[in-house]
């Protein structure tokens, strides 16, 4: 259904070009818009036309034209005048909105179609088929972004977002829950990750700016046929999750470049804590001193490089190897030696995993 608003202004930018007055009614009687004063005094005549067979009508200086939507009736439009140009302007009255029910509903269609897709609620000769029928591409390469707001219906995040891809007719913006806006992008033929990246950092930029609202942002892999666009979707997500648990600084996380972390994502409660277990020996990383944790942290930014870590901690390098040393007597592992360091960054990593799936349960 057309939005009052975009009514009003249709009949506004009408009589703006004619200077005849025209309003919109529901099949009640009922005025949706407007640029004549005391019309609910045509209701009944409004009615009576309504239940009559005739298309338009002449009546107490005013002309009848009726709007259908696949042969339902929809709205009755009277304009002010009698004359052949009057009638002329409501026949182009009729024919506007008549042109925007069709736009209007075979958008609401691919909304739903999109939706749809992206949930797994098609069969695969579904997919094609209602493709087909709403004229959309079947092999065109897309690829699926989340974008996570804070607040639930951001409404002007949303339009924010349609304005940036709706003129691009081949680009979908919906949304299949309260926070989530997503959006289903086209990518031309010789556009890489990086360009998605680009696309992801403008989103990001004109919702700081304009909606003044925090956003993260995360994307799939690129598909090359539309019945794979739920698979990018369901990447994005898990990068939007995953994001959430180990790239917390970063409001743009891609699935390709989740590494190992989308791994972890994927193992068992029980089995991360019984490799816990096994690494710590009971212990957890939550019970090392401040000053083990920032000195642990500084030295895998570092690539394991022992002059570099003291230098960005501002301690000697044998008080470094000293704190190392004792690490390693706690822990045996030695984090200068390649293979006990990743043991012990994946075991930190398990830890973040199990921390946040165990704050979901409260």
């Amino acid at each position: 259904m057309i939005s009052n608003q975009i009514l009003q202004d249709t009949i506004d930018g009408i009589k703006a070009i004619t200077r005849i007055d025209l309003c919109v009614m529901d099949t009640e009687g009922k005025p949706l818009a407007s640029t004549l004063n005391a019309v609910e005094e045509y209701r009944e005549a409004v009615l009576v036309f309504a239940d009559s067979l005739a298309e338009s009508q002449a009546l107490q200086g005013y002309q009848f034209f009726k709007v259908f939507d696949d042969n339902q009736l929809e709205y009755i439009i009277l304009v002010k005048g009698e004359t052949d140009d009057v009638y002329m302007v409501g026949k182009m009255a009729t024919f506007q909105i008549q042109n925007l029910l069709v736009a209007y509903k075979e958008r609401f269609d691919k909304d739903n179609f999109i939706k749809n897709l992206l949930l797994d609620n098609l069969l695969l000769v579904d997919i094609y088929n209602r493709a087909k029928k709403l004229h959309i591409e079947t092999d065109a390469r897309r690829c699926v972004f989340i974008i996570e707001t804070q607040s639930e219906k951001d409404n002007n995040a949303f339009s924010i977002v349609r304005g940036i891809f709706s003129s691009k007719s081949r680009d979908f913006i919906t949304a299949v829950d309260e926070k989530n806006i997503i959006l289903v992008k086209e990518v031309k033929p010789g556009e890489k990750y990086t360009d998605l990246e680009k696309t992801a950092n403008i989103i990001v930029d004109m919702l700081n700016t304009e909606a003044l609202s925090k956003v993260n942002v995360a994307y799939g892999t690129i598909v090359n046929e539309i019945k794979e666009v739920s698979r990018s979707y369901k990447e994005a997500k898990m990068a939007m999750d995953v994001g959430k648990i180990f790239y917390q600084d970063s409001s743009i996380v891609a699935y390709n470049r989740l590494g190992i972390g989308r791994l972890i994502y994927q193992l068992p409660l029980p089995l991360c804590k019984m490799f816990i277990k096994e690494i710590f020996e009971g212990r957890s990383p939550d019970e090392f001193d401040d000053e083990t944790l920032t000195t642990i942290n500084k030295f895998f930014e570092n690539s394991l490089n022992v002059s570099e870590t003291s230098r960005q901690l501002y301690i000697h390098r044998n008080t470094l190897v000293y704190r190392l040393d004792k690490l390693q007597k706690s822990t045996n592992l030695d984090l200068r030696v390649f293979e006990d360091a990743i043991t012990f960054k994946i075991a930190l990593m398990v830890v973040k995993y199990m921390k946040y799936m165990e704050s979901l349960e409260y």
